[in-house]
């Protein structure tokens, strides 16, 4: 296992016209579980593909550890990657399937076949070791890949969206085991997705990007707690982020037919921007009804009347779409909540847990 180091890495296409991945530094720890998570066309898998080495990167260098790797092939890099298709030879049974990157590799016959049985169990299909793969479910081709992947033990670990050909059931089954497996081998390992919530229960860390750029890094709940901009913000949790323009007043936020009072400590860092437009942002579960959802770890609350618009009654949860003058936000409570359309509501907001950002820059102020 190594660190692995991005620097100023860079990838363009059709002349420089398109630039996949524009000036990315990053550096994956020894042993760390990393997530690149964006929107497609964000340059999470160009990234990849350039760790690979199945890339060559327009400018920049690629470490790992104290060698650099990044005109390397990928044989010479000691990587294994799996893909998005499972990439499992039809022809071949589970157990040759396995073993063909050690038999290229020269490795003896009881070696080869030591590995391929401790990759089985760890994955556990030892028991289709005979089958062929038309044989297999979805979700046990997937884990033949993974086995294949981890049977040479790779210095770097390297995965592009290997569960979203699962049904959804199946993806939260394997996301679990991927995290428990990373866990016991303690591979370095980058992960590549737009599913957030893999994201979020995966990654020893998350890498956001976006246009081919690194926004922020850090655990998930960092980056759920404390994005620094507007994207991370909305792209990060489910309902997403509410962001409304306001303006600064002293003591107050001003929006459109509602006015949300500010603490002494918050105004103070906001002061700069009074007269100003600033953008709001308050994530659905840190709201509720009064009356109906009660929050006892609220230390510091603000009291707004809306008027409930929609409910989406989701079972363990409610979603209320709520009109807040003439604005539309979303509150996420839990359980069932039994209110009816045109109610009219006191919305609480934990003012510790609310976002302000910059409007022209879209990075965060609070």
């Amino acid at each position: 296992m190594v660190e692995v180091r991005l620097e100023n890495l860079k990838k363009y296409f059709d002349g420089g016209k398109v630039k996949a991945v524009d000036g990315v530094n990053l550096t994956i720890k020894d042993g760390e579980f990393l997530v690149l998570l964006g929107p497609s066309g964000c340059g999470k898998t160009t990234t990849l593909r350039m760790i690979a080495g199945l890339e060559e990167p327009t400018e920049g260098r690629i470490w790992f550890g104290d060698r650099e790797v990044t005109y390397l092939p990928p044989k010479d890099r000691n990587i294994s990657m799996v893909f998005q298709s499972y990439a499992v030879w039809p022809h071949m049974t589970v157990y040759e399937n396995i073993a063909f990157p050690l038999q290229i590799r020269k490795f003896p016959r009881d070696e080869i076949d030591k590995r391929v049985r401790w990759a089985a169990e760890l994955l556990q299909i030892e028991g289709l070791l005979d089958r062929y793969p038309a044989q297999l479910s979805g979700g046990q081709r997937q884990r033949v890949a993974v086995a294949r992947a981890i049977v040479v033990e790779p210095d770097v670990l390297l995965m592009d969206e290997p569960l979203s050909n699962l049904d959804a059931k199946l993806r939260v089954a394997m996301r679990a085991e991927i995290k428990k497996l990373q866990t016991r081998l303690k591979v370095t390992t980058i992960y590549v997705t737009h599913d957030q919530v893999e994201a979020m229960t995966m990654g020893d860390r998350i890498a956001v990007m976006n246009a081919g750029k690194v926004l922020q890094v850090g655990p998930p709940t960092e980056v759920y707690l404390k994005p620094n901009s507007v994207f991370v913000a909305t792209f990060i949790g489910a309902p997403e982020m509410n962001i409304l323009e306001v303006s600064v007043a002293d003591g107050y936020l001003e929006g459109r037919g509602f006015r949300i009072e500010l603490p002494d400590d918050i105004m103070e860092i906001l002061r700069p921007y009074i007269g100003k437009g600033v953008l709001f942002g308050i994530r659905p579960e840190h709201m509720t009804v009064e009356g109906v959802s009660e929050m006892s770890h609220m230390r510091r609350t603000v009291r707004l009347r809306g008027r409930v618009d929609f409910v989406e009654a989701l079972g363990t949860d409610t979603i209320l779409h709520v009109k807040l003058g003439d604005e539309l936000i979303k509150v996420k409570l839990p359980g069932h909540v039994p209110l009816e359309v045109g109610k009219e509501v006191t919305l609480l907001l934990d003012i510790d847990m609310i976002h302000v950002f910059d409007k022209s820059s879209e990075n965060a102020i609070i």
